[in-house]
């Protein structure tokens, strides 16, 4: 048994330890809460050297001219505009200021006001003045363009602006026969003025020296009959006129199997190739040159012995067309547009309808000397039919030819002297062809599908001509912007108030840029800021023609009055009141 003393200084004893151990832990978690930031931070590793933050590059978000938004380029600009040019960041206005231009052909910087708006993310400037009409601008947003913190910008822009034309009009107003005189004079003279001095015949176009057309001096006859039945020259200037002109065609004029080239040199009279293969006959050409011939030998029809003599010449070369040596010789029922000296038929074209060369079947039918048969006609050109076509555009059935018409002259050239009036065939009604064809045009250019610049109800009218790029065919399927006088005023007799708009607003609105020496420009581009500054033997001379035959009729009567032309009409089943 213990001793309850013993017992007794045992327990003190553990106690003491107890006490003891508990200072001992005391001490120790002190002495760790003391140690553990040092040793802490004696272990942590030094940081990484921070990079400098790269400013993230901004982009150009969009560009209004006044509420019209713009991508690459901006056609029939406004010239009084208020720019806004939206970035993806707020700028550095000061740079931007700087930098951001209108420059006048891409050179001389245009004077604005800036402002900024959104946050100045978005630039706005007017120029002090309003710009130049129909003139060509750059608008330049260079690389150099920052943000407010330094970004840049990811690439420049160069945006084209071409501006509209001057509203205003140029001449004062005047009455509409008196318009159309002018029209017809000035357009004449591109045929009296600058014929070519040896031969008479017209020049191809303004600066073509020595090269004369066979083609577009058939059409320069037929105007010249105009101008003297509206007295800008007198009928015995221009008898010796066609006197010279007949001269040279029977005795100089270089022909094959009667058919002349498309061009001559007009002094010499040799053959100007009009490309590699087409260095002899053209009879499409020789076709036109006819036709005027034969309008003249009408038009000059009295006792007087140069008339007498004129007319002799006119038979001497209509007779010398030997229209069947041009379905090779007999063999085929179709006639063929050329013949070289040295590859023969090698251009292998046949003349197939439906397009401008009418007249040429007519004339082949025609001849006294060297007709062709029938088959020519009904097989060659009218495909036994398949010349048609039937369809409706815009409302407008369209009896003959390729979808939309094809380009304006087609319902022209054959039909400066064809009267189209009441005149059928087998085939269409020509007056219904020749009026839809030209009201489709209209249409066309009216809803205006591609959007091309400037074209409305009183600008409008696609067919052949120069372009800024070169010469083309325009038409509603071959649109390229580019407008063609020609096209619109040749057409007076079939379209005489759709006509008007377009010659008023031709003359009055942009006669600043279109009215020149020889009455309109060959063609114009707004969307390309260009006018032409050419004049075409074949362009000018269905304006005189045309217009005339609206008026007047006269050369429809004269050509269509021929009796060799009516018997031929006939033989091809044509029907008209001016053919019985």
């Amino acid at each position: 048994m213990l001793n309850p003393f013993t017992t007794l200084k045992n327990k003190v004893n553990n106690l003491n330890f107890l006490l003891k151990s508990k200072a001992r832990k005391s001490h120790s978690w002190g002495l760790f809460l003391l140690l553990f930031p040092l040793t802490a931070w004696a272990c942590k590793k030094d940081p990484e050297p921070q990079k400098p933050s790269v400013p993230s590059p901004i982009q150009l978000v969009s560009i209004k001219w006044n509420d019209n938004n713009v991508y690459g380029i901006r056609k029939n600009a406004e010239v009084n505009p208020t720019v806004r040019i939206r970035f993806s960041a707020p700028l550095d206005t000061q740079i931007a200021k700087d930098n951001i231009r209108i420059k006048y052909n891409g050179v001389i910087s245009v004077d604005a006001h800036y402002t900024f708006e959104n946050n100045d993310s978005t630039i706005v400037f007017k120029p002090n003045e309003p710009l130049k009409y129909f003139s060509k601008y750059v608008l330049n947003i260079p690389n150099s363009i920052e943000s407010h913190n330094g970004g840049k910008l990811e690439s420049a822009s160069n945006i084209l602006i071409r501006t509209t034309w001057d509203p205003k009009p140029k001449f004062p107003r005047i009455e509409l026969d008196e318009l159309m005189n002018s029209v017809q004079e000035k357009s004449f003279d591109y045929f009296w003025d600058y014929a070519h001095p040896v031969s008479k015949l017209a020049r191809e176009r303004l600066g073509s020296g020595e090269t004369v057309t066979s083609g577009g001096s058939g059409f320069g006859i037929m105007a010249g009959i105009s101008a003297v039945s509206r007295n800008f020259i007198t009928r015995s200037e221009f008898l010796d006129h066609m006197l010279s002109m007949t001269d040279f065609l029977w005795n100089t004029a270089e022909v094959f199997h009667g058919a002349y080239p498309h061009w001559l040199n007009g002094t010499t009279g040799k053959t100007i190739p009009f490309s590699p293969n087409d260095d002899g006959a053209d009879l499409v050409e020789t076709s036109y040159l006819i036709m005027g011939l034969l309008s003249a030998k009408e038009f000059f029809n009295t006792s007087d012995p140069k008339e007498i003599k004129l007319r002799a010449e006119i038979d001497s070369i209509w007779h010398r067309v030997d229209w069947n040596w041009f379905t090779k010789n007999g063999t085929e029922n179709n006639l063929y547009w050329h013949w070289s000296p040295r590859g023969g038929f090698i251009m292998n074209m046949p003349i197939r309808g439906w397009n401008e060369c009418l007249i040429t079947h007519v004339l082949a039918a025609a001849s006294p000397t060297h007709p062709v048969n029938n088959d020519v006609y009904h097989k060659g050109w009218a495909l036994n039919g398949s010349m048609k076509n039937g369809k409706t555009f815009y409302g407008l059935k369209l009896p003959l030819g390729e979808d939309f018409g094809g380009p304006l002259f087609f319902s022209h050239y054959s039909f400066l002297g064809i009267n189209p009036k009441d005149l059928s065939d087998d085939y269409a009604d020509y007056w219904e062809q020749n009026k839809h064809h030209s009201l489709i045009n209209y249409e066309y250019c009216k809803a205006n599908p591609k959007n091309q610049a400037g074209y409305h109800d009183s600008m409008w009218g696609l067919t052949a001509s120069d372009n800024p790029w070169g010469y083309n065919a325009h038409s509603p399927t071959n649109d390229l912007g580019v407008i063609t006088p020609t096209a619109a005023l040749s057409a007076f007799p079939y379209t005489p108030e759709e006509s008007t708009k377009a010659l008023e607003f031709f003359y009055y609105t942009m006669g600043d840029i279109l009215w020149k020496k020889y009455g309109f420009v060959d063609a114009f581009c707004v969307g390309e800021v260009w006018a032409a500054n050419s004049f075409l033997a074949i362009d000018q001379g269905p304006i005189v023609v045309m217009m005339e035959n609206h008026r007047t009729q006269l050369l429809w009567n004269l050509f269509t009055g021929n009796t060799d032309v009516k018997n031929g009409m006939k033989r091809l089943n044509f029907q008209a009141p001016y053919l019985n």
